[in-house]
């Protein structure tokens, strides 16, 4: 029987999810082998790999403030060149340090996304870095920092840069309309979930990452010291 998402869209309708999704047991989040889910307003441990799980208190509400908020990433990133006909998106993959990956669930799976990475469309002025944390958070609830850039990829009518993140706050129970569930899923399944072919390329590129880049091996490092 479809229910009602707890957060309307953006037109202030009621979204019915058709085939909700089935959290997991509290104990898997603290598991590293298991995929730990959760769904709208879902229950949460307190805290994760030493980061606390509460609500983002002061959410940025304009444009400057999502601004502000990301130019806190001090990384270089290549030049972004949309090709004619495409939208540009930004993304994040959200990397904890039990090396498992944040997804979401696209309510009623849409576009076909059965899982994801958090990502969305630029605004018409708006910047890369900005909107990958602000559809982070809108879609997954989280709060992240950005760390570097991961890979761009190009779809039917995106061109897409993705970033490489870690959680600094927030709590999945949060997400937006847009997702029914988030995920928090082992390295080794992630393909397996992941159901869009342009989505195993970043999977690639993030494996690259962590072999060769000391960012994510400091990331991954912190949960063993």
């Amino acid at each position: 029987m479809p229910i009602p998402h707890p957060c309307k869209n953006e037109a202030g309708e009621t979204v019915f999810i058709r085939r909700p999704h089935q959290p997991s047991l509290l104990s898997y989040w603290h598991d590293a082998t298991q995929l730990a889910t959760v769904v709208p307003a879902g229950a949460m441990p307190l805290y994760l790999n030493d980061v606390q799980i509460l609500s983002w208190e002061r959410v940025p509400e304009t444009e400057a403030q999502w601004h502000a908020f990301a130019a806190a990433a001090r990384f270089k990133e290549p030049a972004f060149e949309v090709p004619p006909g495409k939208r540009p998106a930004a993304g994040t993959v959200v990397l904890e340090p039990d090396g498992r990956v944040w997804l979401v669930a696209p309510s009623n799976q849409f576009a076909g996304n059965i899982a994801t990475f958090p990502k969305g469309h630029v605004d018409k002025g708006g910047a890369l870095r900005q909107t990958a944390v602000r559809e982070c958070f809108e879609e997954s609830g989280l709060m992240v920092e950005l760390l570097a850039h991961l890979i761009d990829t190009k779809r039917t009518k995106t061109h897409n840069r993705y970033y490489l993140a870690r959680r600094v706050g927030g709590t999945p129970a949060d997400m937006g309309w847009e997702s029914q569930a988030v995920h928090l899923a082992p390295l080794a399944d992630l393909n397996e979930l992941l159901n869009n072919p342009g989505d195993h390329l970043v999977v690639d590129a993030l494996l690259q990452h962590l072999e060769s880049s000391p960012i994510a091996s400091d990331l991954l490092g912190t949960h063993t010291q």
